[in-house]
């Protein structure tokens, strides 16, 4: 029962998320007005803003004008509910858990503003590195010392690989604000949390790169953000990492 209260907390908050997508980049109050339709402009009522449930009873569409509403605002709203009851249920009902959902609703906003967008806001990355520091000062599974090689590896990393590549082509192949956002995950990861989301990133963001390509009929020149795959890596380490690097150099370890 408590795990079903979490979820439908995390609906809410996922809600509250949906509107710093949609607002922040523009420099729009996230408090005020209220919510309303993207097309019309409407208010939307107190009970067509209840999370997923007022989607579906609507069909998708907007009470007022009849026009769709996108898929993404229940996609947030379920994402951001599973990630508040996966952390009670890996780290239970803790300050670690609520640490890493804030960690993970923090991510969510980003990968979809740089999606919209193509940016990582610096309001979201600059203040997470010191959130996530002053964080391991509590959390004994990671600690200030990993935590801070976290963000020294993560921002490090990145800069190099874009300086590299800046330097061999002459043109940017990385923004500052993934930078800064792999340097915010190592604060709540630490250097083994950086390392596990460069591979996971690197893989699933050259996997489906190919597949638009193909599917798009570009060249290697078309760029895709790269912010969704380091969160993606982040989210798997925060829930799945430990297990997954102890159960790889076990397998190791037999092998030889």
């Amino acid at each position: 029962m408590v795990l079903v209260i979490i979820f439908v907390f995390g609906l809410c908050i996922g809600s509250f998320l949906n509107v710093c997508i949609f607002r922040l980049p523009k420099s729009r109050s996230i408090l005020r007005p209220g919510s309303s339709c993207p097309t019309c402009n409407a208010p939307i009522r107190f009970y067509d803003n209840i999370p997923v449930l007022s989607y579906l009873w609507l069909k998708g569409k907007c009470r007022c004008c009849g026009r769709p509403i996108s898929a993404r605002y229940p996609l947030v709203e379920l994402l951001t509910g599973l990630s508040a009851w996966g952390s009670a249920l890996v780290f239970g009902i803790s300050l670690t858990a609520l640490v890493y959902f804030i960690f993970i609703s923090a991510l969510i906003v980003t990968t979809f503003i740089d999606i919209d967008h193509r940016i990582i806001p610096d309001f979201i990355s600059l203040p997470g590195i010191l959130v996530g520091l002053c964080a391991s000062l509590f959390l004994p599974d990671l600690g200030f010392l990993n935590a801070l090689a976290g963000v020294v590896m993560g921002g490090g990393i990145l800069f190099v690989i874009a300086w590299g590549y800046r330097l061999l082509t002459g043109k940017e192949g990385m923004g500052g604000g993934d930078i800064k956002l792999l340097a915010m995950i190592g604060a709540f990861t630490g250097w083994k949390g950086v390392f596990f989301t460069i591979i996971v990133s690197s893989v699933s963001g050259t996997l489906v790169g190919l597949t638009v390509m193909l599917i798009a009929k570009k060249d290697l020149k078309y760029a895709i953000p790269f912010g969704p795959f380091l969160a993606l890596g982040a989210v798997l380490y925060v829930f799945f990492g430990p297990t997954m690097i102890a159960w790889y150099y076990d397998g190791l370890f037999f092998q030889f």
